[in-house]
Order: C-alpha cells, then structure tokens, then sequence
C-alpha cells in the first residue's frame, strides 16, 4: 500500500513537471501527513522529496535544452526565476555546469521511475559527502557519471573530485567480490580500479542498507560503440577481443569466490518462456534452439567471466589498457565475454533496416572472437558455439528488459536486434 502511494507521487511529478509542486500536495495524493509522508518518501526513494522534484526539473530542462530550445524559454516553464538559479542548482545536484554536461554528454529524456519494476538507489550528494568524512575527503567535489553515448545517468555511482569514483549497493557480496577481483587483477599487472581503504583501514562503509566504496578512477578513455564503424573497425573489434581474451586469462588464474551461472537453464526455464508472444521468432523454433544450445552450453570450457564487458567497461589511456565493474562477474562459460561485448556493440549502435551496417557488425563481431582466439584459443565446440550465445545473450537481455519503463528505449532496440539475428545466425558462424 505504501508504495502503491509513493508510485503514485512519482508518476505524478513526472506528469506536472512544469508546475510548482509541494510536499502537502503530494502528501495528500498519497493520503498522509507531511511529516509521514517525507518519512516514507525518503525511505522508498533514498532523498528527500523536494530534492527529487528539483532534480526530475533539472533533468528535464538540461533534455529540452539539449534538442535546441532556447534555454531562457525553458528554465521559465520549469519554475526557475533567473538562469543564474537554474545555473547553480544544477552545478549543486548534478555536479557539472550545464555548458559541460551539453558539451560532454547526450542529454536523455528521463525515464519514469517505476519502484516495483527495479531497484532504485537514489543518494543525495550531501549524503555523499557525510560518508566521504570516513576518507576525510568530505569537501571534494561530488558529481554525477553520465555514460557519453546513451546518456544515462549511473545510479549506483559518483565521482569524488577528479580521480576517483564512489560506489554503493545495497548487495554486500557483490562489493566483496569487486574488490577481491580488482585487487587480483592488480597484482598479476592488469588495470583495474584500485579500493581505498578508509583512514581507519576499511574496504567499505556500511549506512543503513548500503555499502559505500571508494576506487581510484582507471585512467583513461572509455572505448566508444560508435567509432568502431570507422574505416579501423576491423583493427579496433581484433583489439577488444585481445584484451578481454587478456582479461579472461588473468580472471581464470585468480581464487575469487563467485555465483555459477547455468545459461542453458535460465534461458530455458525462464528467458524462452517470458518471450514466446513478444518476438517474431517460430515458437517451435525457440525451443528447438533452447534445447540445442542447453546441449552445446554442457560443452564449453566455464572460468570466472567479467559477464558485462561492453566497450564501455573497457579503459584505454596511452599504452595501457584496464577494465571496470566487476560487480556481476560470475562463472560461465568463457566465451560469454567476446559474445557480450559484439552484442553490446550493436546495441549502442544498431539501426533498424540498415542491410550495409549490420552486415559490418558481422564482421565486428567475427574480430573479436579472432582477436580473442589468438589469446584463449578457442575450442571447436566454442566456435560452432558462438551465434547460439549471441542469441542467448540477447534473449536474456530481451527478457530482462520486458515491462521495465526504464528500458523501454533498450528493449524495443534488441527485440529488432534479437529477430534480426534469429534469421541470420549463419551468418555469425566463424571457421
């Protein structure tokens, strides 16, 4: 009941964004005093009310903005008096002027939080800043990572003045399990994001339900989907399948304790199942596949995987090169990775009825498991294996993504993507 009214609060800032809401007018949507009302807000959205209504106005004007209004006109109907209020504000709550987060970052439509679809850590950067006492760092800059091609805002991160980074989750073992990982990868010589520990020596700091850490930033840039179209794209794909090929064989030779994923079964039992009427595929020709893979998957050679090695995760910086966010790492079968990344490639690229540049794709994805063979070396049940975990790792995707208003965008992309490589596995096989 509570949170049926606290959603309830929420769809109804996002639908009067432009006006002038108050904390009673929403205490008395959701039929509770004031006082309650800021209690129970706080606890099922993680900030206070009214910062949340000046922060969906902030996201959605810098958005306007962005598409070429007039940022007077703008900031007006959102209910800032002056520019210089809109100015400070935003610099306040999102850590960057609005001139550098247009500049640097592709403003995006804010997406209707839905608290019963997914977990939503919403933390304040004043709170941020109380936990940063533990570093003695509590008067660094605190600012939003906005991911350059998609636009999306992290939601379980900040950085902490120019060179580091503060994660929080309210998963205790995937905050262990990042941090046993990046230290292992450190010390056989791979770049990863280093813990600092606390001024009394702790990895991590406990508030309420969530676990903070602070990282150095991996120096670097993040490789971007978009410039592998580029005329070095085959170069380029060879060299990500190299350094996750890198990665997997440091990451085979560490202890770390992590979950055991079964993909043939989840795929069977739930992925399959949850798509049957939402994809254009032959549902007989769904379970066939989902038999056949099970079949294959029982073969594959399994080590602890990164599991989300998009270009994204990977750093490149002068003659180094190192991987972040280890948090969902788990043990699978190896080639998870190489096929996870070209899949994620065409994600933050793909263009439905562009015959020419899914056909480069193609060729993309085979560098990568090229560049990745000439480091693991793949076995013939791995290579004749490839297309059905390309298509395993989009229909996990699909199905993940299915109802979620966050990943409305995300979904439809890979449901044309998912049907596109349905009909064109033979393509995808690599000799």
């Amino acid at each position: 009941m509570v949170r049926e009214m606290i959603q309830k609060t929420l769809d109804y800032v996002d639908s009067n964004v432009k006006r002038d809401i108050t904390a009673e007018e929403l205490a008395e949507i959701a039929g509770y005093s004031v006082f309650h009302f800021y209690r129970l807000f706080q606890s099922a959205v993680g900030i206070p009310v009214m910062q949340y209504i000046l922060r969906r106005k902030l996201l959605y004007a810098i958005y306007e903005i962005g598409l070429g209004r007039k940022k007077n006109d703008v900031i007006y109907e959102y209910g800032f008096e002056t520019y210089s209020g809109f100015y400070r504000a935003f610099i306040r709550e999102i850590g960057y002027t609005p001139a550098q987060y247009l500049r640097n970052y592709k403003a995006k439509r804010p997406y209707r939080i839905n608290i019963f679809q997914e977990e939503h850590i919403m933390v304040s950067n004043k709170l941020i800043s109380e936990v940063l006492v533990n570093w003695g760092l509590q008067d660094e800059k605190v600012s939003d990572i906005v991911f350059p091609e998609t636009g999306e805002i992290s939601d379980s991160a900040k950085y902490v003045g120019n060179d580091k980074v503060i994660k929080y989750t309210a998963n205790l073992g995937s905050v262990k399990k990042a941090v046993e990982i990046s230290r292992a990868l450190n010390s056989v010589g791979l770049t990863a994001p280093v813990v600092i520990p606390t001024t009394d020596g702790r990895e991590f700091v406990t508030v309420g339900e969530l676990y903070f850490t602070l990282t150095k930033k991996v120096e670097g840039e993040r490789i971007m989907a978009s410039g592998l179209y580029l005329d070095d794209y085959k170069e380029k794909a060879r060299f990500i399948g190299e350094v996750i090929g890198q990665l997997d064989l440091a990451l085979s030779k560490i202890d770390a304790i992590v979950e055991e994923a079964d993909l043939g079964k989840t795929l069977k039992e739930w992925a399959i199942p949850t798509l049957k009427d939402k994809i254009d595929l032959d549902p007989d020709v769904l379970e066939n596949y989902a038999a056949e893979f099970n079949n294959l998957y029982r073969e594959l050679p399994r080590q602890t995987i990164h599991r989300d090695p998009n270009p994204s995760n990977i750093i490149l910086a002068k003659d180094k090169w190192g991987f972040i966010d280890f948090e969902l790492s788990e043990e699978n079968a190896r080639i998870f990775d190489p096929c996870y990344a070209a899949t994620a490639i065409l994600s933050e690229s793909f263009e439905e009825g562009n015959e020419e540049k899914l056909l480069a794709w193609v060729e993309v994805m085979k560098e990568i498991m090229y560049g990745y063979d000439s480091v693991v070396k793949l076995t013939d049940s791995e290579k004749k294996a490839i297309p059905y975990m390309i298509l395993a790792n989009q229909f996990v995707s699909m199905a993940f993504f299915a109802g979620k208003d966050k990943y409305e965008e995300l979904y439809r992309t890979n449901k044309a993507m998912t049907e596109w490589i349905g009909t064109n596995m033979d393509k995808l096989s690599i000799s």
